[in-house]
Parts: structure tokens; C-alpha cells; sequence
């Protein structure tokens, strides 16, 4: 017998009806039935039961090559979980499944392998300098000493979409808020290396973050990933801590600064906007209402909403270390949403995650769309610039 992962009751609930096939975006990709999540589940169920007798019959069963290239076809948004008649939570589910794959030695791939190196070594998946980490820090922003709150801007805003991380403090800054980022302490949260498998780093790096954090006296930590939310919240509590401070996405601090009159605007923004949910951050971490409600009090925004939204979301495409393994089929999914936000005749498309904004651009500039793709704290920042002197 196998020594499997805790899926066992989740494996002999599983009815193999097919639901989970139709809301699958990566099996669109690559329509074998052994990349469903009802293949994958049907294969691991054959693992689970597997006994000497398949040996003598010469069955193949087992965790072979096929089986992790399938297993990381999936960008782990766990839509598949929201139509389950038996309410597997398969947000979790593959997260085992992956780190029952990694400890076997046959997982993950190899440009998971690639970034979790550059994280153990340089803090970041990208392989960019430390030092470098906050080089995209307004000037005109004080850093304060004893900050209100730390700005998280996470890997990906730091260095590859750093016009969002700047929008965010910007924005912060002229609601008034003392802050200040973590600079060259500012570890990757670990997320991209949760999500395909590897759990190793996750624990010192948790220590370090929160440590870090409570040393500079800050009140509350303010994410602008939607990963990094759903990491600090979420993962860290069963690897190290739950946080001593308050954590944020950016949608809700700013949604708490808006209720208190501190966030004011001084523009108004006459066009249609659509939003798409992160996965990480709607489905997974509960958030849905902060990002829309934000939106809505931008004076001359219309708000439309695609057919597919709130727990129902599409998934950019981008997320589980799908798009470092399968960038083409990453983008196609992104162009598939885009294709959604089209038809709603938004102007923008918005979203709150710095991961979500790349790959839905590089979706749209493959349509040829002529949609923009920003972020919410992007929006605020023309929304909230100070007038003119006359």
C-alpha cells in the first residue's frame, strides 16, 4: 500500500460527475481527461487502492511523469471546488497532493525548481537584486519611523509592475497614512513555492516577515498581491504564526480610509469598468466586496460585472506556477477573460492583484484589445490626484 496524503475521505466522496471538467480553464487548454480534476482524482484513487495484485497483472500505478505534468496543469484557482457536489475544498486539496509529490521526489517542475532557488537565495522569485527591492519608492513619500502601517508590496509589484506598488503608497500618503515598506527585509511571502509543493522555506521566511514587521511598531501590514494576502492570512498560521498586526489587502484599507472621510477625491473618472476577482483573493481568501465598493465611490465610474464573478470568477490564468511552467496557455486563459470583459463593454478592466494585471495585459495585447488592464490603486491615484494651483 501507498502512503498517501489526508485526501483519503475527499478521494472516496469525489462521484466522478463531470461538473468539475466544464469550469476547468486549464483542461480547455489541453482537453485530456487525465488533466480534469476528475482524471487526476480518479488516478489518485487507483494509487490509494493500489495492491500487490496489480503488480502480478502488470497494471501501472503509480506517481509516474504523465501524472505530474497533469497535476501542475492546473492554476490551483479552485473553481473546480465551487461546483462540487460533494464539497471538496480543492483549494487544499492540490496543495497535498503537490507536497505528497514533492516529498516522493517526482515534483515539482523545473521552473518551479528554478524559483525556488532564486527565493532561497535573493528573496524573490524574479532573481532580482535585494537591494533593488524598493527602489521604486516614491520620493515625495516620508518613510515614517513609527509607521501606521507597512506596505507589503510583494515580488512581483516590486519588480516587474512597480507603477502599482508607487500608485498604492501614493494613495495611502494622501489619505494621510504614516507608512513605510520593509526594503531590502521585504521577503517574498513564499506563495509561489506553497502553491507547487514546496513548504520548506515557507517557515523561516514567516518568522522573518512577522518579526520584521512588529519590530518597526507598525499597527497593520498592507498587501497589494492578492497571493501575499492570502499567504499571511492564511498559510502562515499553520507554518510558524498568525500575524500579531492587522492584515489588509489593499482594497480593504482603502475601503476603511474611505469610510473614515481620509481618502478624498478631488477627480472624476468617466468610464466603464468591469472587475475581475483574483482567485487568491476571492475565492480563496473571502474578499469580494472591498475592491467593487472602492470602485464604486470613484466619482463617474460605472461598474459592470462579467457573467462569471464573486465565487464564480474565471481565473487569469496566471496563478498555481502555471504560467512559469505554460506561459502560452497561461496568456490563452487571459485572453479568454479579456474576451469576458469585451463583451460587458467596459472601457477598463480592474482587478487587485499585480500577478492578475500582467497576465491579463499580455492577454489583451495578444487580442489586440483596445481595453485597458489596471489595477485598483491605479485607479485611485488619478482619482485622488490633487488639483492644479491656479
Amino acid at each position: 500500500m501507498v502512503k498517501m496524503p489526508d485526501i483519503k475521505r475527499d478521494l472516496l466522496a469525489c462521484l466522478q460527475c463531470g461538473y468539475c471538467v466544464r469550469v476547468c480553464d486549464t483542461w480547455a487548454q489541453t482537453p485530456w481527461e487525465s488533466v480534469t480534476p476528475r482524471g487526476k482524482v480518479f488516478y489518485l484513487n487507483q494509487i490509494m487502492k493500489r495492491s500487490p495484485m496489480d503488480t502480478l497483472l502488470g497494471r501501472k500505478v503509480e506517481v509516474d511523469e504523465e501524472f505530474v505534468q497533469a497535476l501542475y496543469k492546473c492554476t490551483g484557482c479552485a473553481s473546480c471546488w465551487t461546483v462540487c457536489h460533494v464539497q471538496i475544498e480543492f483549494a487544499e486539496f492540490w496543495e497535498k497532493v503537490r507536497e505528497w509529490v514533492v516529498e516522493q521526489g517526482a515534483g515539482p517542475l523545473p521552473a518551479h525548481k528554478k524559483f525556488h532557488e532564486r527565493i532561497d537565495s535573493v528573496k524573490n522569485p524574479y532573481g532580482e537584486a535585494v537591494e533593488k527591492r524598493d527602489a521604486w519608492f516614491p520620493p515625495e513619500v516620508p518613510r515614517a519611523k513609527s509607521p501606521e502601517a507597512i506596505f507589503f508590496a510583494g515580488c512581483t509589484a516590486s519588480y516587474r509592475v512597480q507603477n502599482i506598488a508607487k500608485a498604492g503608497v501614493l494613495v495611502m500618503h494622501r489619505a494621510g497614512v504614516g507608512l513605510d515598506v520593509l526594503g531590502g527585509d521585504e521577503w517574498c511571502c513564499t506563495s509561489p513555492v506553497l502553491r507547487t509543493g514546496m513548504t520548506d522555506l515557507t517557515p523561516s521566511f514567516a518568522e522573518h516577515t512577522i518579526t520584521t514587521t512588529e519590530k518597526r511598531g507598525a499597527r497593520a501590514m498592507v498587501t497589494t498581491c492578492a497571493g501575499c494576502y492570502k499567504t499571511t492570512m492564511k498559510d502562515y498560521g499553520r507554518f510558524y504564526s498568525n500575524p500579531t498586526f492587522e492584515v489588509y489587502h489593499f482594497s480593504q484599507y482603502v475601503q476603511k480610509l474611505i469610510k473614515e472621510k481620509r481618502l478624498k477625491f478631488t477627480k472624476e473618472i468617466k468610464a466603464k469598468i468591469t472587475y475581475h476577482d483574483p482567485c487568491h483573493l476571492g475565492r480563496h481568501g473571502g474578499v469580494f466586496e472591498p475592491p467593487r465598493e472602492v470602485l464604486k465611490a470613484i466619482p463617474g465610474v460605472e461598474i459592470v460585472e462579467m457573467p462569471r464573478n464573486r465565487m464564480s470568477s474565471r481565473c487569469c490564468g496566471a496563478g498555481g506556477g502555471y504560467k512559469s511552467a505554460f506561459n502560452d496557455f497561461a496568456v490563452n486563459i487571459a485572453a479568454e477573460r479579456i474576451k469576458e470583459a469585451m463583451d460587458t463593454g467596459a472601457e477598463i478592466v480592474a482587478t487587485s492583484c499585480p500577478f492578475c494585471v500582467l497576465n491579463l495585459d499580455q492577454g489583451a495585447k495578444k487580442l489586440g484589445a483596445n481595453l485597458k488592464v489596471m489595477d485598483i490603486s491605479e485607479l485611485l491615484m488619478e482619482a485622488t490626484e490633487p488639483a492644479k494651483a491656479q
